[in-house]
């Protein structure tokens, strides 16, 4: 049975002392709990904060987001080895923000990929349609683009360390949410697909996640879909009590 992961993607919100103040309390409140798998994204400029404030708990740190050359001249990026030194352990890429906003490519998410397991890091892998393509019924195809094209070249036994993030683009930060029967439709495929491209060990054993207006009222009934091992929370996240509870109610036996 694959563990429930639950990952807040702080964005670009909070300081370093706020990020120190949160992670301190957060730790106690969550210290308990020791089957959910518990990540908290803050920004580049706190990761090392965060990271010795979290340090000998239950929480782990991640990026959001790193370059895939280890080093240069690339003003303003940062190599998944300077983030797995400043004491992230995961990193997320190809977030739905990045590939509107910023121009992210399936190519680059590879690249990002696969430089992050290189560098010792866990990738959180993003993929998604938007409401156009939903709208079209191009969910299912845009999904087999993204997971083939982003994961090109990755073995089965990196699969097995992999977390993939379903995060629908038109459930982003609107108030919409797929419901749990949509959530369960596209994670199944995903699931189908993994299977079919690096064989049923490997896919049964890559967490599944879901990302899209997650909120304390709705986690349990997503993360109790079959296919959905966990979130990636993003607004909720920021509010310390809000996140703890989508924590609580995605453990295994409260869905």
């Amino acid at each position: 049975m694959r563990t429930p992961i639950i990952a807040g993607n702080w964005k670009m919100y909070k300081t370093v002392a706020d990020t120190v103040k949160y992670v301190k309390e957060f730790r106690v409140m969550v210290k308990d709990i020791a089957d959910v798998e518990i990540v908290l994204a803050p920004p580049f400029t706190a990761v090392h904060a965060a990271a010795e404030a979290a340090r000998n708990s239950n929480v782990i740190i991640a990026a959001q987001d790193c370059y895939w050359e280890r080093e240069g001249a690339f003003t303003g990026q940062v190599s998944a080895q300077m983030v797995r030194e400043a004491g992230a352990e995961y990193v997320i890429i190809g977030h739905s923000e990045r590939r509107t906003l910023f121009g992210e490519t399936d190519t680059g998410v590879n690249q990002k990929t696969i430089a992050a397991f290189a560098a010792g890091l866990t990738p959180i892998v993003c993929i998604g349609e938007t409401l156009d393509q939903r709208d079209r019924n191009e969910t299912m195809d845009v999904l087999d683009r993204q997971i083939s094209k982003g994961l090109e070249g990755l073995t089965g036994e990196q699969l097995t360390l992999l977390v993939i993030a379903y995060e629908p683009v038109w459930a982003i930060g609107t108030g919409r949410t797929a419901t749990p029967a949509q959530a369960g439709e596209a994670h199944t495929h995903i699931r189908g697909r993994l299977r079919q491209w690096f064989g049923a060990d490997a896919a049964d054993k890559c967490h599944v996640i879901y990302g899209g207006s997650v909120k304390p009222e709705n986690a349990k009934d997503l993360v109790g879909q079959a296919d959905v091992d966990g979130a990636l929370v993003g607004g909720a996240s920021l509010d310390i009590r809000a996140f703890f509870d989508i924590v609580s109610k995605s453990r295994p036996g409260t869905v």
